[in-house]
Protein backbone atom coordinates (compact mmCIF):
# COMPACT_ATOMS: atom_id res chain seq x y z
CA UNK A 1 0.00 0.00 0.00
CA UNK A 2 1.34 3.42 -0.96
CA UNK A 3 1.84 6.05 1.69
CA UNK A 4 -0.96 8.53 2.29
CA UNK A 5 0.66 11.91 1.72
CA UNK A 6 -2.22 14.04 2.98
CA UNK A 7 -1.81 16.10 6.13
CA UNK A 8 -4.00 14.94 8.99
CA UNK A 9 -6.41 17.90 8.83
CA UNK A 10 -6.98 17.33 5.09
CA UNK A 11 -7.96 13.71 5.61
CA UNK A 12 -10.35 14.74 8.40
CA UNK A 13 -11.93 17.32 6.07
CA UNK A 14 -12.34 14.65 3.41
CA UNK A 15 -14.02 12.26 5.86
CA UNK A 16 -16.32 15.02 7.05
CA UNK A 17 -17.22 15.92 3.48
CA UNK A 18 -18.17 12.29 2.79
CA UNK A 19 -20.40 12.27 5.87
CA UNK A 20 -22.08 15.53 4.87
CA UNK A 21 -22.57 14.22 1.32
CA UNK A 22 -24.33 11.09 2.62
CA UNK A 23 -26.62 13.10 4.88
CA UNK A 24 -27.46 15.66 2.19
CA UNK A 25 -27.77 13.53 -0.96
CA UNK A 26 -28.23 9.87 0.01
CA UNK A 27 -30.17 9.83 3.28
CA UNK A 28 -33.19 11.68 1.78
CA UNK A 29 -33.48 8.88 -0.80
CA UNK A 30 -33.53 6.19 1.90
CA UNK A 31 -36.45 5.11 4.04
CA UNK A 32 -34.01 5.07 6.97
CA UNK A 33 -30.27 5.12 7.64
CA UNK A 34 -28.84 4.05 10.98
CA UNK A 35 -26.15 5.92 12.92
CA UNK A 36 -22.37 5.43 12.79
CA UNK A 37 -22.34 4.67 9.05
CA UNK A 38 -19.22 4.87 6.88
CA UNK A 39 -19.50 5.56 3.16
CA UNK A 40 -16.29 5.71 1.13
CA UNK A 41 -16.72 7.85 -2.01
CA UNK A 42 -20.50 8.04 -1.59
CA UNK A 43 -20.88 10.02 -4.84
CA UNK A 44 -20.37 6.66 -6.55
CA UNK A 45 -23.39 5.13 -4.78
CA UNK A 46 -26.56 5.08 -6.90
CA UNK A 47 -30.01 4.64 -5.38
CA UNK A 48 -33.24 4.17 -7.31
CA UNK A 49 -36.73 3.47 -6.01
CA UNK A 50 -38.05 2.92 -2.50
CA UNK A 51 -38.22 1.81 0.21
CA UNK A 52 -34.54 1.14 0.88
CA UNK A 53 -33.51 0.84 4.52
CA UNK A 54 -29.97 0.59 5.87
CA UNK A 55 -29.14 -0.20 9.50
CA UNK A 56 -26.50 1.14 11.88
CA UNK A 57 -22.71 0.83 11.61
CA UNK A 58 -22.88 -0.11 7.94
CA UNK A 59 -19.78 0.25 5.72
CA UNK A 60 -20.39 1.01 2.04
CA UNK A 61 -17.36 1.27 -0.25
CA UNK A 62 -17.70 2.56 -3.80
CA UNK A 63 -15.22 3.53 -6.52
CA UNK A 64 -15.51 5.35 -9.83
CA UNK A 65 -15.13 2.14 -11.83
CA UNK A 66 -17.17 -0.02 -9.42
CA UNK A 67 -20.26 1.86 -8.36
CA UNK A 68 -22.64 0.48 -5.75
CA UNK A 69 -26.18 0.32 -7.13
CA UNK A 70 -29.32 -0.35 -5.08
CA UNK A 71 -32.39 -0.34 -7.33
CA UNK A 72 -36.07 -1.13 -6.89
CA UNK A 73 -38.21 -1.75 -9.99
CA UNK A 74 -41.53 -3.08 -8.62
CA UNK A 75 -43.52 -5.42 -10.85
CA UNK A 76 -46.72 -4.83 -8.86
CA UNK A 77 -48.13 -2.02 -6.77
CA UNK A 78 -47.02 -2.02 -3.12
CA UNK A 79 -44.13 -4.29 -4.05
CA UNK A 80 -40.37 -3.86 -3.90
CA UNK A 81 -38.24 -3.47 -0.76
CA UNK A 82 -34.53 -3.60 0.03
CA UNK A 83 -33.54 -3.94 3.67
CA UNK A 84 -29.90 -4.01 4.79
CA UNK A 85 -29.36 -4.76 8.47
CA UNK A 86 -26.86 -3.52 11.06
CA UNK A 87 -23.06 -3.93 10.80
CA UNK A 88 -23.10 -4.97 7.14
CA UNK A 89 -20.29 -4.46 4.63
CA UNK A 90 -21.08 -3.55 1.02
CA UNK A 91 -18.00 -3.57 -1.24
CA UNK A 92 -17.32 -1.84 -4.59
CA UNK A 93 -19.39 -2.93 -7.56
CA UNK A 94 -22.21 -4.55 -5.58
CA UNK A 95 -25.54 -4.43 -7.44
CA UNK A 96 -28.88 -5.19 -5.82
CA UNK A 97 -31.88 -5.24 -8.15
CA UNK A 98 -35.24 -5.70 -6.47
CA UNK A 99 -38.74 -6.24 -7.86
CA UNK A 100 -40.34 -7.86 -4.79
CA UNK A 101 -38.20 -8.08 -1.63
CA UNK A 102 -34.52 -8.49 -0.77
CA UNK A 103 -33.52 -8.70 2.89
CA UNK A 104 -29.89 -8.73 4.05
CA UNK A 105 -29.73 -9.38 7.78
CA UNK A 106 -27.21 -8.12 10.37
CA UNK A 107 -23.43 -8.66 10.07
CA UNK A 108 -23.47 -9.74 6.42
CA UNK A 109 -20.55 -9.11 4.07
CA UNK A 110 -21.17 -8.63 0.35
CA UNK A 111 -17.89 -8.71 -1.59
CA UNK A 112 -16.98 -6.74 -4.70
CA UNK A 113 -19.09 -7.10 -7.87
CA UNK A 114 -21.66 -9.41 -6.28
CA UNK A 115 -25.13 -9.25 -7.85
CA UNK A 116 -28.32 -9.97 -5.92
CA UNK A 117 -31.69 -10.06 -7.67
CA UNK A 118 -35.18 -11.34 -6.90
CA UNK A 119 -36.44 -11.33 -10.48
CA UNK A 120 -35.80 -12.75 -13.96
CA UNK A 121 -36.66 -9.27 -15.28
CA UNK A 122 -37.89 -10.77 -18.58
CA UNK A 123 -40.14 -13.73 -19.32
CA UNK A 124 -38.60 -16.70 -21.14
CA UNK A 125 -41.06 -16.40 -24.05
CA UNK A 126 -42.70 -13.00 -23.73
CA UNK A 127 -39.71 -10.66 -23.69
CA UNK A 128 -41.83 -7.59 -22.95
CA UNK A 129 -43.20 -9.18 -19.75
CA UNK A 130 -41.46 -8.77 -16.43
CA UNK A 131 -40.74 -12.41 -15.68
CA UNK A 132 -41.03 -14.27 -12.39
CA UNK A 133 -40.10 -12.86 -9.00
CA UNK A 134 -39.42 -14.46 -5.60
CA UNK A 135 -37.99 -12.84 -2.45
CA UNK A 136 -34.35 -13.21 -1.46
CA UNK A 137 -33.15 -13.46 2.13
CA UNK A 138 -29.52 -13.42 3.24
CA UNK A 139 -29.50 -14.42 6.89
CA UNK A 140 -27.26 -13.13 9.68
CA UNK A 141 -23.49 -13.18 9.27
CA UNK A 142 -23.53 -14.59 5.73
CA UNK A 143 -20.60 -13.82 3.44
CA UNK A 144 -21.19 -13.46 -0.30
CA UNK A 145 -17.94 -13.82 -2.25
CA UNK A 146 -16.51 -11.71 -5.05
CA UNK A 147 -18.62 -11.64 -8.25
CA UNK A 148 -21.16 -14.15 -6.90
CA UNK A 149 -24.72 -14.02 -8.26
CA UNK A 150 -27.69 -14.63 -5.95
CA UNK A 151 -30.85 -15.39 -7.92
CA UNK A 152 -34.55 -15.06 -7.15
CA UNK A 153 -36.13 -17.14 -4.38
CA UNK A 154 -32.82 -17.92 -2.67
CA UNK A 155 -32.19 -17.97 1.08
CA UNK A 156 -28.58 -17.98 2.27
CA UNK A 157 -28.49 -19.50 5.76
CA UNK A 158 -26.96 -17.91 8.83
CA UNK A 159 -23.12 -17.87 8.90
CA UNK A 160 -22.88 -19.44 5.44
CA UNK A 161 -20.31 -18.48 2.80
CA UNK A 162 -20.84 -18.29 -0.95
CA UNK A 163 -17.62 -18.75 -2.90
CA UNK A 164 -16.31 -16.21 -5.40
CA UNK A 165 -17.90 -16.38 -8.83
CA UNK A 166 -20.68 -18.73 -7.72
CA UNK A 167 -24.17 -18.64 -9.21
CA UNK A 168 -26.72 -19.45 -6.51
CA UNK A 169 -30.05 -20.68 -7.89
CA UNK A 170 -31.18 -22.67 -4.83
CA UNK A 171 -31.17 -21.99 -1.11
CA UNK A 172 -28.04 -22.66 0.96
CA UNK A 173 -28.43 -24.07 4.49
CA UNK A 174 -26.90 -22.38 7.55
CA UNK A 175 -23.26 -22.91 8.59
CA UNK A 176 -22.05 -24.18 5.22
CA UNK A 177 -19.76 -23.16 2.36
CA UNK A 178 -21.22 -23.27 -1.14
CA UNK A 179 -19.47 -22.75 -4.47
CA UNK A 180 -19.82 -23.40 -8.18
CA UNK A 181 -22.25 -22.81 -11.03
CA UNK A 182 -24.83 -23.74 -9.98
CA UNK A 183 -23.64 -23.44 -6.38
CA UNK A 184 -23.56 -26.57 -4.24
CA UNK A 185 -22.60 -27.11 -0.59
CA UNK A 186 -18.98 -28.24 -0.51
CA UNK A 187 -18.26 -28.05 3.21
CA UNK A 188 -19.87 -27.50 6.61
CA UNK A 189 -18.42 -25.07 9.13
CA UNK A 190 -16.84 -26.59 12.22
CA UNK A 191 -19.42 -26.27 14.99
CA UNK A 192 -16.61 -26.32 17.57
CA UNK A 193 -15.14 -23.07 16.25
CA UNK A 194 -16.32 -19.76 17.68
CA UNK A 195 -17.68 -17.33 15.08
CA UNK A 196 -16.88 -13.66 15.64
CA UNK A 197 -19.34 -11.35 13.90
CA UNK A 198 -18.85 -7.78 12.67
CA UNK A 199 -20.83 -6.29 15.56
CA UNK A 200 -17.88 -7.14 17.85
CA UNK A 201 -15.80 -4.60 15.91
CA UNK A 202 -18.45 -1.94 16.57
CA UNK A 203 -19.23 -2.83 20.19
CA UNK A 204 -17.97 0.60 21.28
CA UNK A 205 -18.24 3.03 18.33
CA UNK A 206 -16.78 5.97 20.25
CA UNK A 207 -13.71 3.97 21.28
CA UNK A 208 -13.29 2.60 17.76
CA UNK A 209 -13.45 6.09 16.29
CA UNK A 210 -10.82 7.26 18.77
CA UNK A 211 -8.50 4.36 17.94
CA UNK A 212 -8.80 5.01 14.20
CA UNK A 213 -8.14 8.71 14.77
CA UNK A 214 -4.97 7.92 16.74
CA UNK A 215 -3.82 5.63 13.94
CA UNK A 216 -4.42 8.39 11.37
CA UNK A 217 -2.46 10.88 13.45
CA UNK A 218 0.45 8.45 13.66
CA UNK A 219 0.42 7.47 9.97
CA UNK A 220 0.10 11.06 8.72
CA UNK A 221 2.51 12.61 11.20
CA UNK A 222 4.92 14.98 9.48
CA UNK A 223 2.82 15.40 6.34
CA UNK A 224 2.45 19.07 5.41
CA UNK A 225 0.29 20.85 2.89
CA UNK A 226 3.36 21.79 0.82
CA UNK A 227 4.52 18.17 0.83
CA UNK A 228 1.10 16.97 -0.36
CA UNK A 229 0.93 19.59 -3.15
CA UNK A 230 4.45 18.66 -4.29
CA UNK A 231 3.47 14.98 -4.30
CA UNK A 232 0.35 15.68 -6.37
CA UNK A 233 2.16 17.82 -8.93
CA UNK A 234 5.58 16.16 -8.99
CA UNK A 235 5.31 12.57 -7.70
CA UNK A 236 8.56 10.69 -7.16
CA UNK A 237 9.34 7.06 -7.82
CA UNK A 238 8.21 4.85 -4.96
CA UNK A 239 5.66 7.32 -3.62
Amino acid sequence: MRRDHRPYFLKKLHLKFQEVYVKHFLRPQLESLGPDFTFMKPWHVELFGSPITIGKCVNVIATSDNRVRLSIWPMKSNSGRIKIGDYCLICPGVRIGCAQEIIIEDNCMIASNAYITDSDWHDLYNRIAGGRTAPVQIEKNAWIGDSAIICKGVTIGENSIVGAGSVVTGSIPPNTIAAGNPARVIKSLDSREKITTRDAWFSNPARLSGEIDLLDRSNLEGNTMLHWIRHRLFPRAGE
